[in-house]
């Protein structure tokens, strides 16, 4: 498990009328900790999460995982977009398995932890398909379990379930629950929908419009594990009240 600090942290995109993403983020991710950056579109999430997978440099402030900068991409670091990515011509197992294999690891080496995120993610029966034989949510999974089968120790999720339907969603949801109370990966988890953040998140950091600020952060205080049946409970939406009253301002 991984922490990630990141300090006084700004991001300014150059040109002609220069777009300024980001000012002065604050935030300190926890090693095991799964936080939620919540906000409206436009606000700088993304950016935010391409800074830690290092697809981005700051213009200024400090950014490290585990006390290191991060001035690159590094496998430590697995990013899950809202679409999978996979490689339509292999199946389920090669992409898994990709990563690992291109970093040069043994089958020896790589096979048992492979299985197992395949196990914890439902896809055991799966490993001979094609991507193109799969449904949008299957597909995710196996873009979940490539990036633990290459050992991430902080998980980068930039809206992964934004583009499946409502009721795959939510059992995408309680997968993604289940795999990080198994793991206790470091979680940095992409969202403009309240209740998704909720759900899953120790701490939701709510981001203000362009430039992007951290305009409040929220420690969610309901008891794991967690599970559907809390979105109708008195907590959740006390809690989605106030998140909602900090968004407005």
């Amino acid at each position: 498990m991984s922490d990630i600090s990141v300090t006084n942290l700004s991001k300014t995109y150059p040109g002609a009328t220069p777009v300024q993403a980001l000012d002065g983020i604050d935030l300190h991710v926890q090693a095991g900790e799964f936080v939620a950056l919540l906000g409206p579109s436009g606000c700088g999430k993304s950016t935010l999460l391409n800074l830690i997978a290092g697809f981005e440099s700051p213009t200024s402030g400090g950014l490290a995982v585990d006390s290191r900068p991060v001035t690159r991409p590094g496998p430590e670091r697995g990013v899950v977009f809202q679409e999978a990515a996979l490689f339509p011509w292999l199946n389920v197992w090669e992409n898994v398995v990709f990563g690992p294999k291109i970093a040069g690891q043994s089958k020896a080496e790589y096979a048992g932890r492979a299985e197992e995120m395949l196990r914890i993610t439902g896809l055991s029966a799966f490993t001979r398909h094609l991507p193109i034989q799969l449904s949008g949510g299957m597909r995710q999974r196996v873009g979940i379990a490539r990036v633990l089968t290459l050992g991430s120790k902080v998980l980068l999720m930039d809206e992964p379930f934004g583009a499946l339907d409502a009721q795959t969603r939510l059992t995408m949801q309680e997968l993604l629950l289940s795999v990080w109370q198994t793991l206790r990966t470091t979680v940095v988890f992409v969202t403009h929908d309240i209740d998704e953040a909720i759900l899953l998140a120790d701490t939701i950091y709510v981001m203000s419009a362009r430039p992007g600020r951290i305009a409040t952060r929220i420690t969610v205080p309901i008891e794991r594990p967690r599970s559907l049946d809390l979105i109708t409970g008195e907590a959740f939406n006390g809690l989605k009240r106030e998140i909602l009253k900090q968004m407005r301002h």
